[in-house]
């Protein structure tokens, strides 16, 4: 049973970083505007904000519901522009 509880944890890890990796891409891998984005949007979460997302998010943190917002693509970060 020890086992199992370290391979979800990897699990939870791994999926924290996929989403971390979408919401880079989605800022052209630049860590310090994805950090103020998040933080921004978490900020206005917690002053009532509804999230973009469908699923239910009653029990997520507010930078995890902006993280995905962002890698999901729910939320574009203005100012930027896809150089692609």
């Amino acid at each position: 049973m020890f086992n199992s509880k370290i391979e979800l944890k990897k699990g939870n890890n791994m999926r924290l970083e996929e989403r971390m990796s979408q919401a880079l891409k989605k800022v052209d891998n630049d860590r310090y505007i994805l950090a103020i984005a998040v933080g921004q949007r978490a900020d206005e979460l917690s002053k009532g904000a509804k999230p973009l997302l469908e699923q239910n998010t009653q029990k997520m943190k507010y930078t995890d519901i902006a993280i995905d917002e962002i890698a999901s693509g729910l939320l574009v970060i203005e100012g930027l522009v896809d150089r692609d």
